[in-house]
């Protein structure tokens, strides 16, 4: 049976993340459910409504087993990179099954569009169509191309759930891995829309959460009482405009070959960064001045996020070489007795422990402890502000 390992945020867990864990459980009968999470920041390129502490210590409250850290380097990456990054890392810990949401019907349907994507001429294909106009977004470009062979299975990427499951496809066959996919269907609103009942996704829930709304009803209550008794300690929401201010001032010690080295740093993006970190005055006013029609947001986001947290081009090529533990019950410390003999990266307990690790390992660890004391800058208590809390925080274990 093994484990099944799930690729998540949760940014904040929901009740739909609950339905998920338990479906993946019921579907499979596996042994329990190993996470694999994004740190402080995420993909979309934002702080974390709450901290990788909070959040994993609710995920194993709402039904997870395990959980460990995706490093920053990979949960700043484009879907491509997060997608390698994070599933590699579950194949490398010995996963059997890995299970994602998705807004499709069939999982057969999101496989048939990943193998499209990994032929040769789809990959040329959608460089050619780049080339020609130089306006077009790659999403633009790898819609159009993959209507011309998929057909009218394409549209499937119009769903967020569905385009990160195509990733996660494209890892498997591309690293190789033995595992197998399950799509559990999403309950509720879309991606980043509207839901009724007790059903929200997690978007609409970060506007609610950042207008001062009740949000526990659409919430596992274990998990609302986490997220309480973080903000009652004086964690909480990070301040974004106490975030926004230590973003801008390390934005603006910029140079151009620091901008330059920026994943994902091409078609003059490096420019306009460089120019608008040393001129704008908002976060939002940077992002606007970067931007331009081939770019998507959320890809300028990352960008200027890897800028000031020293995320450079490169370093997250390949997949991560250790595993963080970050939170664990009791079913998830027997869990991770077979995990520890069969996993072929290192697993950190202790976080000090990284240093008896490769080179490596220490940088990226270094760069994701780094990150931490930025983000807890943003803590209305002054005693959670200080710095070095990755180094001193171990795994949650819950009993």
């Amino acid at each position: 049976m093994g484990f099944v390992g799930v690729v998540c945020e949760y940014n904040p867990f929901h009740n739909g993340h609950e339905y998920h864990l338990r479906e993946s459980l019921r579907r499979t009968k596996a042994e329990g459910v190993v996470c694999v999470m994004s740190g402080d920041f995420v993909q979309r390129g934002e702080a974390a409504i709450y901290s990788k502490f909070a959040r994993a210590e609710a995920a194993c409250r709402g039904g997870a087993d395990v959980v460990f850290e995706l490093p920053l380097l990979w949960s700043l990456a484009s879907a491509e990179g997060f997608a390698r990054g994070a599933v590699g890392l579950l194949g490398a810990l010995g996963a059997a099954t890995l299970s994602f949401g998705m807004e499709a019907e069939r999982t057969e349907d999101l496989d048939f569009l990943a193998r499209k994507l990994l032929e040769p001429q789809t990959i040329a294909g959608i460089r050619a169509l780049m080339a020609e106009d130089a306006t077009l977004s790659f999403a633009a470009a790898r819609q159009t191309v993959l209507e011309r062979s998929a057909g009218p299975a394409a549209r499937l990427l119009e769903g967020p759930n569905n385009i990160l499951a195509v990733e996660y496809l494209k890892a498997i066959y591309d690293l190789r891995l033995e595992l197998a996919p399950l799509g559990v269907r999403r309950l509720g609103s879309e991606h980043d829309g509207a839901g009724e009942g007790n059903s929200r996704s997690a978007s609409e829930l970060r506007a609610l959460l950042r207008r001062g709304e009740k949000t526990a009803a659409f919430l596992p209550a274990a998990v609302a009482a986490v997220y309480e008794k973080d903000t009652a300690m004086g964690r909480g929401m990070p301040s974004r405009e106490v975030l926004e201010t230590a973003i801008l001032s390390r934005l603006r010690t910029l140079d151009a070959s620091r901008c330059a080295a920026v994943p994902d740093a091409s078609g003059g993006l490096a420019e306009r960064l460089e120019k608008a970190a040393a001129e704008e005055p908002s976060l939002d006013a940077v992002y606007a001045a970067v931007k331009n029609k081939r770019l998507a947001m959320s890809r300028v986001r990352r960008a200027v996020m890897c800028a000031a947290l020293g995320v450079e081009d490169g370093m997250a090529n390949g997949t991560p070489p250790y595993a963080r533990l970050l939170a664990a019950t009791a079913r998830g410390r027997e869990l991770l007795g077979e995990i520890k003999k069969m996993s072929a990266v290192p697993i950190v307990s202790k976080p000090a422990s990284v240093r008896e690790l490769a080179d490596e390992s220490v940088r990226i660890f270094t760069l994701g402890a780094a990150a931490h004391d930025l983000y807890v800058l943003g803590y209305r208590a002054a005693e959670e502000r200080r710095g070095g809390a990755d180094w001193r925080t171990g795994p949650k274990i819950i009993e």
